[in-house]
């Protein structure tokens, strides 16, 4: 666990999905019940093989969202239509479902709250120092709050600053600097941190805005960024903090 200077911060940002929220098991729970629901065993015999093909289509689609290649709307579409046309569905058909696929798969996804290990631990402990608590998320507004709520982490968080408020997605520092504007502590980067999962758009994000930086990183992969923290595990990082 490299250690990082926290001496002045007084905001705690939080990644939601895979940080906070196991993003993973709940979105495979989602999209389990989007294969029963509408028969996809006739493309797909498992379960699982539906959901490696929608993942094969999504982790790359969220990616060229996060750089500003896609919007928003074209990565809710493309991920349905890019397997059902892989997997030979007709284009007529396709063009009727996806907006409902789209639907229900939040809908489903707001409905689940499994937390990572430590989550609540770690909340707690940052409340009970006297933290100021922020998500910040690249999630969608409509479901974001309601899984947040779901997963009883309301109580616990006073800000939740997510891609939609402003348009622009981590890595772009506005949205850093938009965080930022919503604190006591506006025009002084020191101030703030961000903990979350992914190295590039979490953490190199915010080393670009001048905050601090916690990677998560329990899949141990290399190559920390430098200047930021790596834990392995969310019981962690309470010793960065003193």
């Amino acid at each position: 666990m490299n250690s990082i200077d926290t001496s002045n911060v007084k905001v705690v940002w939080i990644d939601l999905d895979d940080t906070l929220i196991d993003f993973k098991a709940n979105s495979r729970s989602a999209l389990t019940r989007l294969w029963a629901d509408h028969g996809f065993s006739r493309f797909w015999p498992s379960a699982d093989e539906w959901i490696a093909a929608y993942e094969g289509h999504n982790i790359p689609l969220w990616v060229d969202y996060s750089v500003g290649l896609i919007d928003v709307a074209t990565l809710r579409v493309e991920r349905f239509r890019r397997p059902l046309a892989d997997a030979g569905m007709p284009d007529s058909e396709i063009s009727a479902i996806y907006s409902d696929l789209d639907r229900e798969y939040l809908d489903n996804l707001a409905m689940e709250k499994r937390l990572l290990p430590g989550t609540l631990t770690l909340l707690q402990y940052l409340r009970a120092k006297g933290f100021i608590i922020g998500v910040l998320s690249n999630g969608f507004a409509e479901v974001q709050h309601r899984k947040i709520n779901r997963a009883g982490l309301t109580p616990l968080i006073d800000l939740t600053v997510l891609s939609d408020d402003i348009g622009v997605t981590k890595p772009d520092t506005r949205l850093f600097r938009y965080a930022q504007s919503l604190t006591p502590w506006p025009s002084d980067p020191s101030a703030h941190i961000m903990i979350g999962d992914n190295p590039a758009t979490d953490i190199g994000g915010a080393l670009k805005a001048g905050w601090g930086a916690v990677w998560f990183n329990p899949r141990h992969l290399p190559d920390t960024p430098e200047g930021a923290a790596c834990v392995d595990s969310l019981m962690s990082i309470p010793a960065l903090f003193g």
